[in-house]
């Protein structure tokens, strides 16, 4: 996962001796002309679109911000459509930065 969101993220001792990660929220992917859009088909995961477009399936992340998708589930309805933004090494290293 070189690219993971959790790279150089805080962590945080819980009362119970656990570690946790502390939470990240990137702020806001702006709009590009060079955004591909889509509308979802049956089985479409937000993991699986980030490996197809970009090749690395821990970057789902990426297309749930810029869709503003914040529950747990990586599965999407038939139909959703979605906007993939294609600038995501610029997204992941201004991420690093915050």
């Amino acid at each position: 996962m070189a690219n993971s969101r959790y790279d150089n993220n805080k962590t945080q001792k819980l009362n119970d001796g656990r570690t946790v990660f502390r939470s990240r929220v990137y702020p806001n992917i702006p709009k590009s002309d060079n955004d591909i859009y889509i509308v979802t088909q049956t089985d479409d995961r937000l993991d699986t679109l980030a490996n197809e477009f970009y090749k690395d399936s821990s970057l789902w992340w990426i297309i749930a911000t810029a869709n503003n998708i914040h529950d747990a589930t990586f599965a999407l309805p038939d139909g959703t459509q979605l906007r993939i933004p294609q600038q995501y090494n610029k997204i992941v290293n201004d991420f690093r930065k915050l």
